[in-house]
């Protein structure tokens, strides 16, 4: 898995980071009994996705594998086991 670069991309570290901070306001204030905040904090979840959307839509994302590039890796892994 770590080969694959899954994840490793401006716009998977900005999305997952506004949602980390999303998750984490959402949580204090649900244990504060502030509905209102609450479902602030869920909204700065959604929109941690929708920035990491954009940003892969502006190629600060992985690009979605072809199926050229998909066959190249699986002979490529085949002939590293065979040897």
């Amino acid at each position: 898995m770590a080969g694959s670069a899954h994840g490793h991309t401006p716009a998977a570290w900005t999305g997952v980071t506004i949602s980390f901070i999303g998750f984490c306001v959402a949580g204090v204030l649900m244990v504060a009994n502030n509905p209102l905040g609450f479902w602030a904090g869920m909204g700065i979840v959604v929109l941690g996705g929708v920035v990491g959307l954009i940003m892969k839509m502006m190629g600060l994302g992985k690009a979605k594998e072809s199926d050229e590039q998909r066959e190249l890796r699986e002979s490529a892994a085949r002939a590293q086991l065979a040897s």
